[in-house]
């Protein structure tokens, strides 16, 4: 029963870090690019789509798709930082997110990233029902 606690609370917590970045990302969902050419609910660039699927960067439009694509680099950037010795965390998962992962193991961030993982661990303390602390940005 314990090992059922411990996975539903990752999960939590993996989903109220992807609706923060979502938040911060694309909060109404848009369909125009961005300025670097990013699409979807996340934002992703066409070579962070590439890295998790083959489907069409156009599907990075479709929520459900985009949702998995999601998934799959939160993984991705899960083991990074964990195989690097860092935490896991809402803020760390937002900064790789944001800056890079080399650039969040290497503790070369820019100030931006901090300041955008800040908002993304608050925002994600208040969907995991939990925003009782705040991550002051750098």
């Amino acid at each position: 029963m314990l090992f059922a606690a411990v996975d539903s609370a990752r999960a939590t917590i993996r989903w109220a870090t992807l609706e923060a970045i979502h938040q911060l990302e694309n909060p109404h969902d848009l369909s125009r690019p961005g300025p670097r050419g990013e699409l979807g609910a996340y934002q992703f660039r066409l070579a962070t789509w590439r890295m998790h699927t083959r489907e069409s960067f156009q599907r990075a439009l479709d929520r459900p798709v985009s949702d998995s694509v999601a998934n799959k680099h939160y993984d991705w950037l899960k083991r990074g930082l964990e195989g690097a010795g860092l935490p896991a965390t809402p803020y760390h998962i937002a900064l790789a997110w944001n800056g890079g992962l080399s650039a969040a193991i290497a503790g070369k961030s820019p100030l931006a990233a901090h300041d955008y993982a800040a908002r993304a661990a608050n925002l994600a303390a208040v969907f995991d029902h939990g925003g009782s602390s705040i991550v002051a940005s750098r």
